[in-house]
């Protein structure tokens, strides 16, 4: 392939390493993302200003936003965005002029916008037709004009470097690196990205959203990548616009998708470097832990975290934590069954409730939309023809339409607001009943208190470390014009209260923060 391309920009910027990717550039006060799973650009700048800046969300993780296949057979699944035709902002949430509005728009309300970015492949080896902005492409020839990419660009069969050892081309061994990631992920056509051809066709895309105003990047399949090419890749990101609201010399945040269960050939360690590195134990063991799999015991979180004594978790300034994802909420990824969502009504929010008490890793909440579990797995958003629908927002602050809305739910809006007023402060003042009974405080800021056991909780003289006063619990309700929509707790002199919570609650929580006094 004929390559006209000015690579000026790779004695400018891909020698030089990535740095500051480690910080959401969230505004000041704000902790917490959103991934609004396959919604269309303008429903999310709708959003953002309607909900998720009033309520202190932080940030939206938006699904890729560059031209994909359009497949027919299942029908438009959600697995389509991950299958990439070009670079173009062209897709079923949106075009690039709707696109850049909801950035900015989001921007101005203290809402950043963190792009799904798919670099490691384009389209499936066998798969051949047009994609969202209608750019034609052959998988089996790997010809990709609307990039333009070639057989040149991709990584071949052989014993070269940068070649698949696989004969068939597919990562077949997860143990052998060089096959992870020299070789097909599930068939999908392989960028070279030990070509400088490739990287800088991927850096100029990226480098356009930042200018466009987004804060960061969520990179899939990064476990798929070599990190030495990431780093060449990543380190010639722009910095962030300072007419978006962004700090002079502040570089994009970095998360990069590794599933990393432990003991793994390719460890998340490896990604440190570069940025943040999702930390799929999270989930996994918190999903344990709320269901009692194996004699699991909240009283058992007391050391949650990094290191030999904890869990083994990353450090905490490594990680992105989570519940569920996108891909483990159908049974992909990691963790199986363990794994929480929101089908899983009750225990979803006591896990999220935790997540978000804890001062652990940057967080990120699931929105998303529902579907016949397990026998319809690849079922995209809800539709009419293929046409994304709009997200219908009811009186109560819930969705329907299909859409599940988990980050509008009350017991998850309001911890992400704990969250934010708890920042700063260290976990203190940890109890237990070596059951299933915890509390704990944040600082002088925060309490919370969980039940997941089949009794009661009753006690005396807990220590919320809160100053006197009555204060509004924010899993049961609002505060609202001075009074509480539900329960309220009095906090005596030095901070102690008499906690009781039902083993048949609804939610069997209790929070209170420094910002919920009556």
């Amino acid at each position: 392939m004929i390559k006209p391309i000015a690579l000026l920009v790779l004695g400018a910027f891909l020698s030089t390493p990535a740095m500051g990717q480690w910080e959401t550039n969230m505004v000041p006060g704000r902790h917490t993302m959103v991934h609004l799973f396959e919604w269309k650009w303008s429903n999310i700048a709708d959003e953002c200003e309607r909900f998720l800046g009033p309520f202190g969300y932080g940030g939206v993780q938006v699904s890729p936003p560059n031209e994909n296949a359009v497949i027919n057979d299942p029908f438009r699944p959600w697995y389509e965005r991950y299958q990439p035709v070009s670079y173009k902002l062209e897709t079923r949430s949106g075009n690039e002029t709707e696109f850049a509005d909801m950035v900015r728009r989001c921007n101005a309300v203290g809402v950043r916008i963190y792009v799904d970015a798919v670099i490691n492949h384009m389209t499936g080896a066998f798969f051949e037709g047009v994609g969202t902005g209608g750019s034609t492409f052959s998988g089996p020839n790997k010809d990709y004009p609307g990039v333009p990419y070639g057989v040149l660009d991709f990584n071949g069969i052989g014993i070269g470097e940068g070649d698949c050892p696989n004969p068939i081309g597919n990562v077949s061994d997860y143990s052998n690196p060089i096959e992870v990631r020299n070789c097909e992920l599930v068939f999908l056509r392989d960028l070279k990205l030990g070509s400088e051809y490739p990287r800088v066709k991927i850096l100029e895309y990226l480098n356009k959203l930042v200018d466009l105003g987004v804060a960061g990047f969520r990179v899939d399949a990064s476990k798929h990548m070599w990190p030495e090419d990431m780093t060449l890749i990543l380190g010639g990101l722009h910095y962030l616009p300072t007419e978006h609201g962004f700090p002079a010399f502040k570089k994009p945040f970095i998360v990069q998708e590794v599933i990393d269960l432990g003991n793994e050939p390719i460890p998340g360690s490896e990604y440190f470097s570069i940025g943040r590195v999702t930390e799929f134990k999270y989930g996994a063991h918190l999903g344990r832990v709320f269901r009692k799999v194996g004699d699991e015991k909240l009283a058992y979180l007391v050391n949650w975290g990094p290191g030999e004594t904890g869990w083994g978790l990353y450090p905490s300034n490594n990680a992105l934590a989570f519940i569920d994802n996108h891909d483990n909420q159908r049974g992909h990824g990691a963790g199986g069954a363990d794994i929480l969502t929101f089908r899983d009504f009750r225990l979803y929010k006591m896990a999220q409730a935790f997540m978000l008490a804890h001062p652990y890793g940057v967080t990120r909440v699931m929105s998303s939309y529902g579907w016949e579990p397990y026998e319809a797995n690849w079922i995209g958003p809800p539709n009419t023809d293929g046409a994304t629908d709009d997200v219908p927002v009811n009186e109560d602050m819930t969705c329907s339409g299909g859409w599940i809305c988990e980050h509008r739910w009350r017991q998850i809006y309001n911890m992400v607001k704990f969250r934010n007023v708890v920042e700063g402060t260290g976990l203190n003042d940890w109890t237990d009943n070596m059951s299933n009974q915890i509390t704990f405080c944040r600082g002088d800021k925060g309490f919370i208190a969980i039940n997941n056991d089949d009794f009661e909780m009753r006690r005396t003289f807990v220590q919320t470390c809160l100053p006197q006063g009555t204060y509004c619990d924010v899993i049961s309700g609002n505060l609202e014009n001075g009074t509480c929509t539900g329960k309220s707790v009095v906090v005596a002199s030095f901070g102690y209260a008499d906690i009781y919570i039902s083993n048949l609650d609804e939610d069997p929580m209790i929070a209170l923060h420094a910002e919920a006094k009556l």
